[in-house]
């Protein structure tokens, strides 16, 4: 049977309420009998139980954490900076996947919510009527991490996408492309069509270059279908030469495409892409890359929401961290 707090009490030849008190870090024991607790504690490999002290406090020291995709690197990494700052912080987390459901997500919300979580820390492609509908009835602090909120109403940590697009694309109309290809993942995801497509819109009108919606490439977010989207780049009557990519994944797809023709980058082709994960490193040529600071934006979310749970002073709750160019071989 698991020891319980009244053995321990027991044991030590104390009150429940003492050995309590040493549980939660109370200082009103005295030192002899704190150590004569905790020795206890540990003989008897006393456990607290957590559901129990926080019907006691109102507070289950858990988070939950909603993603859509864990195996992405992307919300890999973020949640890796999540998990540490709640590390710190002694939170738990209840990791969820939607598998990028919108029905998925409302329930998930719900069960978070009904397991009496601190906290929720939310990603997604976009956010749905229904799911801000359910957001509406928490009553604990939400965060967004690497995700848009287009009406600016809750949490959130993200870096500028459409600046960083922006800046991209000149890097390319610098090197003296005119003809540049935008190869992105879905449009639903907010971050795509309102942010690093606007970019590359803005860029390419900024140089006085017609927009060309053929050059505007959407694909499923794979590997598979970047590296068959290079089948479609290559025959465009355009020719384009500069590719900007909204992610890793899809630049290497295109890349290998690119090379397993007999053709070079940066030689015949320039590409920049967007995260700078491992795979921007590991491929040959290296990716020049929008460095986005993923594990800091799970990082900082974390923190947001830490000081939301405790009501601490916030200066924003829409906070936009810095990005930069990781510059690599396959520009010129």
């Amino acid at each position: 049977m698991a020891i319980t707090i009244y053995d321990v009490a027991r044991e030590a030849n104390v009150s429940m309420a003492t050995v309590s008190r040493v549980v939660n870090g109370n200082q009103n024991v005295k030192p002899v009998t704190r150590k004569k607790v905790l020795d206890c504690i540990e003989r008897l490999g006393y456990r607290p139980n957590a559901v129990a002290r926080g019907l006691a406090s109102k507070k289950t020291t858990t988070i939950g954490v909603i993603v859509p995709d864990i195996s992405k690197s992307f919300y890999a990494e973020l949640s890796r900076g999540i998990a540490d700052i709640a590390t710190m912080y002694e939170y738990n987390i209840i990791l969820s996947n939607s598998d990028e459901r919108t029905a998925r997500e409302v329930e998930l919300i719900e069960d978070h919510l009904g397991k009496q979580v601190d906290g929720l820390i939310f990603m997604s492609d976009s956010i749905s009527e229904e799911v801000r509908a359910e957001m509406a009835t928490a009553t604990v602090p939400i965060v967004l991490a690497g995700t848009l909120d287009e009406q600016n109403k809750l949490a959130s940590v993200n870096i500028d996408y459409e600046q960083a697009a922006f800046d991209a694309v000149n890097k390319l109309i610098g090197n003296g492309h005119n003809e540049i290809i935008f190869l992105s993942g879905s449009f639903r995801s907010d971050i795509n069509r309102l942010c690093k497509k606007q970019g590359y819109i803005r860029a390419l009108q900024g140089a006085g270059i017609t927009v060309n919606e053929n050059l505007i490439i959407e694909i499923d977010d794979t590997y598979d279908s970047a590296y068959e989207a290079w089948k479609q780049i290559k025959n465009l009557a355009e020719n384009p030469t500069g590719i900007l990519t909204a992610n890793d994944v899809l630049a290497v797809g295109v890349l290998n495409g690119i090379r397993d023709d007999g053709l070079s980058v940066p030689t015949d082709y320039e590409i920049i892409c967007f995260e700078h994960s491992f795979l921007a490193r590991i491929v040959r040529p290296q990716l020049t890359s929008v460095a986005v600071p993923l594990y800091d934006l799970g990082a900082v979310a974390m923190r947001l929401l830490t000081k939301l749970m405790n009501g601490e002073e916030v200066d924003e709750e829409q906070v936009i961290l810095p990005f930069r160019f990781e510059e690599r071989n396959s520009l010129k």
